[in-house]
């Protein structure tokens, strides 16, 4: 069994992959979060693009651990405001994971853009560093509006207030099965899974 660094602490994510591997038949890999290794100095994440931040956090990871790591970097690019939030995402409000002020500041940010202007993407960008080996850093889109207001109770982040295209409901009213097969994770995780294949085998 093939140990596999995924550089979070976020249960959820640890759990998203898990299912992507699953879904692709992908067996031999056991993931190991942030939270059952050793603690190791994590490099702020400064980079321009999610592709930068990404990168640094697979590197830094299997370099202190000797595992595989996989990490990545994911955001929202809202149209009316130039692509920001972006790589600021998580800490839009000025406080670094408060996904409720970060969501309401959004809102407030877009009170008078007009249905039609407030296009949207979740962006994400995963990176696999394998110690003294290959790098691959791939990248995922999911487009769609943000709505006005909050709407269900699953996802987390902006989930609540980005509605794909195609459907009617937000991010956070979907269940887990189908935001793995839309979200912008999901389709990233996907285009590594030839290189996650080949570390089970």
């Amino acid at each position: 069994m093939a140990e596999l660094l995924v550089a979070s602490r976020n249960a959820k994510k640890l759990r998203e992959l898990r299912r992507v591997l699953d879904a692709a038949g992908v067996s031999g890999i056991e993931l190991v979060g942030l939270d059952e290794v050793p603690e190791f100095p994590e490099a702020p994440e400064t980079g321009a693009s999610f592709e930068e931040n990404a990168l640094a956090k697979a590197r830094d990871g299997a370099a202190a651990t000797g595992l595989p790591c996989v990490a990545d970097d994911s955001g929202l690019e809202v149209d009316a405001l130039n692509a920001m939030p972006g790589v600021l995402s998580a800490r839009w409000s000025g406080i670094h994971g408060n996904d409720d002020a970060n969501t309401a500041l959004l809102l407030a940010q877009l009170g008078d853009v007009p249905d039609e202007r407030r296009g949207a993407g979740f962006v994400s960008a995963c990176a696999l560093a394998i110690p003294g080996g290959e790098e691959s850093v791939v990248r995922g889109e999911w487009r769609g509006t943000i709505a006005r207001k909050p709407l269900g109770e699953n996802g987390f982040g902006y989930d609540p207030v980005f509605v794909p295209e195609g459907d009617g409901r937000s991010a956070a009213e979907l269940s887990a099965e189908e935001k793995d097969a839309a979200s912008h994770r999901g389709r990233a995780l996907r285009l590594l899974i030839p290189v996650l294949q080949a570390l089970g085998s």
